[in-house]
């Protein structure tokens, strides 16, 4: 059974961007966390709403994704 995406895009929250599922905290947010060499707890810590297994499982999907697509 598949489970529901934790990224959701919804052109009324954000102009569609790609949110975690139940909050208004941008995907992106992440990935521009982890690209300053942030870590995932400061992230975390900053964004509250974020649940870590929600953010662990946008990685994972982003990372099924790009595999994909190989």
């Amino acid at each position: 059974m598949e489970r529901a995406s934790v990224i959701v895009s919804n052109p009324e929250i954000l102009g569609g961007t790609p949110c975690f599922r139940g909050t208004r905290v941008p995907v992106e947010s992440l990935i521009d966390y982890l690209e300053a060499g942030d870590s995932l707890d400061e992230f975390l810590d900053n964004f509250p709403s974020v649940t870590r297994d929600a953010a662990v499982a946008a990685l994972e999907e982003a990372k099924a994704l790009l595999i994909s697509r190989r």
